[in-house]
């Protein structure tokens, strides 16, 4: 059963580059309009030229709609949702992607309500099935799962957590060269809006767990020194940091750095595990990490079957090396 309309993506292009954000976000849609049985196309604010045009390509993009002044809408996010919305309308767009980024999660309820659609956030897969399309959805680091049953008859706009995003061009794919559109409205959108006036990256240091983007965690395997060089090592490659339940017992860090199912359960795209045996409770909590690679000096530890790369080696060999090799990288920094 296919749906009546066309599924649009959203990418935002920042800097003018297709980012690894936006590269997941073509895969999701290419894979979503086969599930669907649907036609589909990206909507960017600016216009792709070069090798990230190119990149559009190799995602099976078959067209390209570029919003005239998107660009200049962007830090008025209800002003370019209210653009978005009549863009959607005149596409006669019956799905409407987003990534669950700052952006994307401001813009979809501007969305769903200039639309009157449905709205589903944090989407992670999407069945088709008799009586319509079940959409699942994960959300607060995985915690919740639930399925909410789509009848098709109204738009639907979903955002898509980008830990759930892939850039691999399936060979399913067929490369395009995708035609480029202009669209502007006809009236301009108007109204009391909020302007952002600047964007403060997370700080890797302080984020919660469940919102890290690469995370070094520390196992039963250090002593007091090796903890220290731990964090020293977090601090200048500025990554956040967690740590195994025996680690947390010892009292030399809060149950917020605690990882695994009695603690936080994560999913950043890099997670990196030192000295951890790799206890169930630990790799249930690890398991929907995009990447995972660990150091253990026992070569039988249980966490090697649950990574992608794994190392024998001694942490308390392996640190010292790694934060002189760090702080010469940093030009010696402290």
């Amino acid at each position: 059963m296919g749906i009546n309309g066309k599924i649009l993506v959203f990418v935002d292009l920042p800097g003018g580059e297709l980012d690894e954000t936006g590269r997941g976000l073509l895969s999701y849609g290419a894979r979503l309009a086969g599930t669907l049985d649907a036609p589909w196309g990206a909507v960017t604010p600016i216009v792709p030229v070069g090798e990230h045009l190119a990149a559009f390509g190799a995602y099976g993009t078959p067209i390209i709609t570029c919003l005239t002044g998107g660009d200049e809408l962007l830090d008025t996010p209800a002003l370019f949702g209210k653009k978005l919305a009549k863009l959607a309308l005149d596409e006669l767009a019956a799905v409407v992607v987003l990534p669950h980024n700052d952006l994307g999660a401001t813009l979809a309820p501007v969305l769903a309500h200039e639309l009157d659609a449905a709205i589903i956030t944090e989407l992670v897969t999407v069945q088709q099935s008799a009586d319509g399309v079940r959409l699942s959805r994960k959300a607060l680091g995985v915690r919740i799962a639930e399925t909410k049953l789509w009848d098709c008859k109204r738009n639907l706009v979903a955002t898509v957590p980008l830990r759930s995003l892939s850039q691999v061009i399936m060979p399913t794919f067929k490369p395009t060269i995708p035609l480029i559109g202009f669209w502007n409205a006809a009236e301009e959108p108007t109204g009391r809006t909020t302007r952002v006036i600047g964007r403060i990256p997370a700080d890797p240091q302080t984020v919660d767990l469940t919102e890290a983007e690469v995370i070094f965690s520390v196992g039963k395997g250090c002593d007091p020194a090796t903890f220290e060089q731990f964090q020293e090592l977090c601090r200048l490659l500025n990554v956040s940091y967690g740590v195994t339940r025996p680690v947390y017992d010892l009292g030399w860090t809060g149950f917020e750095r605690m990882v695994g199912q009695t603690g936080r359960t994560v999913t950043p795209r890099l997670y990196v595990a030192l000295g951890i045996s790799g206890s169930m409770h630990h790799v249930g909590g690890i398991k929907d990490s995009r990447r995972i690679v660990a150091v253990n000096l026992d070569s039988k530890a249980p966490i090697f079957p649950n990574v992608d790369e794994g190392f024998v080696a001694d942490l308390k060999e392996v640190l010292p090396r790694l934060l002189t090799q760090v702080k010469a990288a940093n030009g010696g920094a402290p």
